[in-house]
């Protein structure tokens, strides 16, 4: 296909001296807002302002039809203070060099209804294609006016290969049309970058049982990036309550930064990420929106990438079976660093949730605040590699509904290194249980109720730990299922239950508690310095369920975790009650756009 480029005379110098001048008297009366303006003139060989080339900045007549005949290479179109009416989507491809910067500029979409639409194109922008990519794109400064009934039109979507800049779009109003959600990027070069900042959507979207359109699942997602194959950072973004998910950044083969923003109340995930070398740092990501159509949330999805990092992000939940952390989907390399994780809920549920899906995951320097009806604080399924924690606090409580510990490791060769562990509630809580092989629990302070640690592998070494029951069971217990467990240099209160059939290994332990070291589980600060697509990404049946996604038949649907009967006379660690057998589902039904 053709590309949509125009081949045209552009304003003369003389306009164009006459609009820079226009453009400084207007930054010196509005304020330092769009004093910046400006400087981008000399990036171009055409400026031009739409308003003195017909467009309408009194919102009654369409636009699309001005800048569908003045785009071209090397222009930029100004658009002043005014009010800008769309009823058609402004589609350029295949561009070299093309701005829009609005001035106190606001976009007025049509209605659902009376968006010329031609077979199902509801955007106001679409600026290059898969096919026909455009290179070097900016577009600033518009406030988009969806505040009348069912004017939610997807405000900007775009393909190129270098050089995309999109910044300061403020959405007020809900995206309420059940159409695609407000934008969509994606750099095709994998040597190309991208910079999507303050693109902010606060009132999120409308559920399509809600909406005039039914064209997508549930409804839209906020920002979709799912085809990406080069770097786009995302600064300082806000996205409210989307039916699908918030910001949608994984599957592509490149890189996504997030950098600052707040994304809270989206179904799905608020923040999904993947990606190669990607992360995610000074965020705050909340799951707190009830949907009707009690489909659970994740705060923080992890997949589709490797080498993938959060760092100093606030993440939480108070969704009921909604974890705030998910680690899944052929994620590799994963590390959680700096960041604080809080989950509130009367459900039983992690407040991590590593996968069997996922690979090697680091978390380290992360306080985890774990207050729920039941389950862990951390949840490790088995799975290829291993998984380590080092210097991560964990607090809160929770009743024995579904698994008792405030850490549940099966992954083999996994560590835990300088944890400070203090979680309880009901009686039969515990701090760490273990069911894998070669691990290794190495310093830390682990206190709970029933037994701090409970050891079901074969070969862990626990060296130089303190623990404490508060029952004034003895701290460790190590069941029939363990075998070659060596304990050394530490101090278990009130001692160590031993059911193993081999005996452990070790020596240079005492039975009184001795509080731990002060630098136990130190985190440094709070890491909360944060204040701040897709119309199926869930089509799954549930977090640790039938389908679950690492190919078992579920994550507590055996009679136990360790898989005995339970060494204390209980029906088992992990018992059928579960504490993620929701629906959070990993897989996809659909096409996402």
């Amino acid at each position: 296909m053709a590309s949509d480029k125009r081949n045209r005379t552009g304003t003369t110098r003389r306009n164009y001296l006459k609009l820079t001048g226009a453009i400084m008297a207007s930054s010196a009366m509005m304020g330092s807002a769009a004093a910046n303006h400006s400087e981008y003139d000399d990036n171009y060989d055409t400026v031009i302002d739409v308003t003195e080339v017909g467009a309408d900045s009194g919102g009654n007549e369409s636009i699309t039809p001005i800048l569908q005949e003045y785009a071209d290479d090397d222009t930029l179109l100004y658009f002043p203070s005014g009010r800008y009416y769309m009823d058609e989507q402004f589609r350029f491809t295949g561009f070299n060099n093309f701005g829009m910067i609005g001035h106190d500029a606001e976009l007025v979409p049509a209605s659902y209804q009376e968006f010329n639409d031609n077979d199902g194109n509801y955007r106001l922008f679409r600026l290059g294609v898969d096919y026909d990519p455009g290179n070097d794109l900016r577009v600033e400064g518009f406030t988009v006016d969806q505040t009348a009934d069912n004017t939610g039109i997807r405000v900007i979507e775009a393909a190129v290969t270098d050089g995309l800049v999109v910044r300061d779009i403020d959405i007020q109003g809900q995206h309420d049309s059940g159409t695609f959600g407000p934008a969509r990027f994606e750099v095709t070069n994998a040597d190309g970058t991208g910079l999507v900042e303050q693109f902010k959507a606060p009132e999120g979207g409308a559920y399509v049982g809600n909406a005039p359109a039914n064209s997508l699942w549930r409804g839209p997602t906020g920002i979709l990036c799912n085809q990406n194959s080069g770097t786009i950072t995302f600064r300082d973004c806000v996205l409210g309550g989307f039916p699908d998910n918030g910001l949608y950044a994984s599957e592509g083969t490149g890189t996504i930064q997030i950098e600052g923003g707040r994304f809270e109340g989206s179904t799905g995930a608020n923040v999904r990420l993947g990606g190669n070398g990607s992360y995610i740092e000074d965020a705050t990501i909340i799951a707190n929106q009830e949907n009707a159509n009690d489909i659970a949330q994740r705060a923080l999805r992890i997949g589709e990438g490797t080498d993938v990092v959060a760092r100093n992000v606030d993440v939480r939940t108070t969704i009921d079976e909604s974890p705030a952390i998910w680690v899944t989907s052929s994620a590799d390399n994963v590390t959680i660093v700096d960041s604080t994780v809080t989950a509130r809920s009367d459900s039983a549920m992690p407040a991590i949730s590593i996968r069997g899906s996922a690979g090697r995951t680091t978390i380290s320097q992360t306080t985890v605040d774990h207050e729920t009806g039941g389950g862990p604080a951390i949840k490790i399924k088995q799975g290829d590699k291993p998984v380590f924690l080092e210097n991560v606090t964990i607090v809160g409580n929770a009743p024995t509904n579904g698994t008792r510990s405030a850490i549940q490791n099966n992954r083999n060769d996994s560590e835990f290194r300088n944890l400070r562990v203090e979680h309880g509630g009901s009686g039969g809580r515990r701090a760490l249980t273990n069911t894998a092989s070669n691990v290794v629990i190495y310093e830390g302070d682990y206190v709970s109720e029933d037994n701090a640690i409970v050891e079901s592998g074969t070969g862990t070494l626990i060296q130089g730990v303190s623990a404490l029951a508060r029952s004034g069971n003895p701290a460790l217990r190590i069941t029939s299922n363990a075998e070659n467990v060596t304990v050394k240099d530490s101090n278990i209160a009130n001692g160590i239950d031993d059911n193993s059939p081999d005996g452990y290994g070790g020596g240079n332990n005492s039975s009184e508690y001795d509080s731990g070291d002060e630098n136990d589980g130190n985190t440094g600060d709070d890491g909360s310095s944060g204040d701040d697509g897709s119309s199926g990404d869930d089509g799954g049946s549930g977090d640790d369920g039938s389908s679950g996604d690492d190919g078992s038949s579920g994550d507590d649907g055996s009679s136990g975790d360790d898989g005995s009967s339970g060494d204390d006379g209980s029906s088992g660690d992990d018992g059928s009650s579960g504490d993620d057998n929701y629906d959070v589902p990993d897989g996809d039904v659909c096409p996402k756009r």
